[in-house]
């Protein structure tokens, strides 16, 4: 891990702007420039928000929503790989995903393994393939989205070296091992 000031200067405005990311992101699940592999991973991202059991629940004081702001980043990190990079959302959530690359180190793959397992996931009776290719069912999960959105409050981040501790804790117990 490199400088923990990088990490605790960045993970708190990606709270900040976490609703307005997904705000943008989410409708790119109906651009027909992108590959279906892409709109897979950006469906899975978004559907993530959603799932009861996430990464690190939602209520947990200063990392709740971090895990849904990584899984963001490393979803565009990975849908540059599988088409047209359209540039963009998607161009910047991609390069932040560096920054949690540096975070994780050799846990990244473990993340973007995780990541890619969305696009089989469900949440809320939805699964992917069901937004992919059902329009009325998208639109259903962008109605949502945009309920998350109006109602989510940017929780606390401590800067604080202890806070990044505990994030790498959690993701090092929860993420699933190859």
């Amino acid at each position: 891990m490199s400088d923990p000031n990088l990490y605790l200067d960045a993970f708190p405005s990606w709270l900040k702007t976490l609703g307005s990311d997904v705000n943008e992101f989410a409708p790119l699940l109906r651009s027909e420039g992108l590959s279906e592999a892409q709109r897979r991973l950006i469906a899975g991202s978004i559907n993530y928000l959603f799932k009861s059991l996430d990464l690190i629940p939602d209520g947990i004081e200063d990392l709740g929503y971090i895990d849904d702001a990584f899984v963001l980043r490393v979803a565009a990190d990975l849908a540059t790989r599988e088409g047209e990079n359209p540039g963009g959302i998607i161009r910047r959530l991609s390069s932040e995903a560096k920054l949690v690359s540096s975070f994780l180190e050799a846990d990244y793959a473990r993340l973007e393994a995780y990541v890619r397992s969305l696009t089989k996931g469900a949440a809320r009776g939805r699964t992917v393939d069901e937004i992919v290719g059902d329009a009325a069912i998208r639109d259903s999960l962008l109605g949502d989205v945009a309920s998350w959105v109006s109602s989510y409050q940017v929780p606390t981040f401590q800067r604080d070296e202890r806070t990044l501790v505990k994030l790498r804790s959690f993701l090092d117990t929860k993420l699933p091992r190859p």
